[in-house]
């Protein structure tokens, strides 16, 4: 004979399984927003390295007299940096971005590095910056601010950026590196 027995609780097992079910997606959805946050910072830094990068070739263009001399060809990271007042500023304080007659090629190109890293500084996690001469400017392993792999051999000046893009899983910061040549 077959008993008709009720069964209990079946209902409330299929809300758990929902539940755990709808918490697994929304994990994935919040590790997905996470990493699409982690993507757009490294997107924004690299867009502001690539800016700065092009803002040291600009300035090189503006003083050639000092590129040709080679006043712009750093051996360091810090090297030829000067803190040489370079800027005209006109009755309201505001800069006029003309080089005033008692800056050299010289001067202007120490400031302009000495400024650029600053902003490098200001603008960039850990961000720093080298131009210098350099045959290979595509290096393996890749350059580092302590071994920037500058030959100072050619004619063709490589603008090199670096920056800490977050970290990886050990937490040690992840060092990139923006380069770019400039042909003067």
């Amino acid at each position: 004979m077959f008993v008709n027995a009720e069964q209990r609780g079946v209902t409330l097992v299929e809300v758990l399984v929902a539940v755990v079910v709808l918490s697994i997606g929304l994990l994935g959805l919040a590790q997905l927003q996470m990493t699409t946050l982690r993507q757009t910072q490294s997107a924004l830094l690299r867009s502001h390295a690539t800016l700065l990068g092009y803002d040291i070739t600009d300035r090189m263009r503006a003083n050639a007299a000092g590129v040709l001399a080679g006043h712009y060809n750093q051996s360091s990271v810090s090297d030829k940096q000067g803190d040489h007042d370079c800027s005209v500023v006109d009755a309201s304080g505001t800069a006029t971005n003309t080089t005033p007659a008692s800056c050299t090629p010289q001067e202007l190109a120490e400031n302009d590095l000495l400024e650029w890293a600053n902003t490098l500084a200001r603008e960039l996690p850990s961000g720093q910056g080298i131009v210098c001469l350099d045959s290979t400017p595509k290096d393996d392993p890749p350059a580092t601010p302590g071994a920037p792999g500058c030959d100072n051999l050619g004619t063709i000046y490589v603008v090199k950026v670096w920056w800490n893009d977050g970290y990886n899983s050990s937490g040690q910061p992840v060092k990139r590196l923006f380069v770019t040549p400039f042909v003067p």
